[in-house]
């Protein structure tokens, strides 16, 4: 109770230095900044009576960054032991046998968006090591995340793709997903009806002979915009609660 009360009270004090300096973490000199007159005074409160629900409403996203956080340093130690060649070499051969099994067993068209998904994923596992490796919060959030993200999502939808039982759990529930993004984040400026005119989930791929490339798409589609999303929130969870505090 008491490390929540504490990430409350520093999620506020963000909010507060937003307008005001050394809310969030006051000069040892100087000490925190407090307002000296009336006008000062009922900017300083009306700002913190404001910040007060944003802060309800952050507070759980701010909980999904601590755990992100912890799962992103379970996978960044993997890749540290096996290094960022290793993490490669490991996801080549993963897909890349993958790929063999399918090129014997399974119909051309599969084949294809199977070896579609390796390239990608192979190439996405490396980048996402590679830049975790650079460091700095900016090229975290804006090229790790993203790649880390297309690189987990991969591997369930092409399952889904080619294995019916599988596909079952996953392609209903994606095509719903597709469709609630299309009714609520893509209305604007009618890129909802665009998408709809111009594609279909369970036909889009057949044309070029790779049935399900619509699922393989749609999911790289949503991973880049969810690890920004999931990045930012790690970079707003180091803020509140730097990883010497865990």
């Amino acid at each position: 109770m008491e490390a929540l009360f504490l990430d409350v009270v520093r999620l506020h004090e963000t909010w507060m230095e937003v307008v005001f300096p050394r809310q969030l973490d006051p000069s040892a000199v100087l000490g925190k900044w407090k307002p000296e007159t009336a006008v000062q005074s009922v900017g300083y409160y009306l700002w913190a009576v404001l910040g007060a629900p944003l802060v309800a409403v952050a507070y759980p996203l701010l909980l999904v960054g601590f755990a992100t956080r912890y799962y992103a340093a379970k996978l960044d130690s993997a890749v540290t032991r096996f290094g960022v060649l290793g993490a490669v070499i490991v996801a080549t051969v993963v897909w890349g046998s993958l790929t063999l099994l399918a090129h014997f067993q399974l119909p051309t068209d599969i084949m294809l968006v199977i070896g579609l998904a390796s390239i990608v994923a192979v190439v996405s596992a490396g980048l996402a090591a590679g830049f975790s490796k650079v460091g700095g919060r900016f090229v975290s959030v804006l090229l790790a995340y993203p790649f880390a993200m297309t690189a987990i999502f991969l591997p369930p939808v092409v399952a889904a793709v080619i294995t019916p039982a599988i596909g079952e759990i996953i392609l209903p529930p994606s095509s719903e997903l597709a469709q609630w993004i299309l009714d609520t984040f893509l209305t604007v400026g009618g890129i909802n009806e665009t998408l709809q005119g111009a594609f279909d989930l369970d036909t889009f791929g057949q044309q070029w002979g790779a049935p399900g490339l619509g699922y393989v798409l749609m999911w790289i589609g949503i991973s880049v915009p969810l690890g920004w999303f999931l990045g930012l929130l790690v970079a707003l969870a180091n803020l509140i609660r730097p990883k010497s505090d865990n």
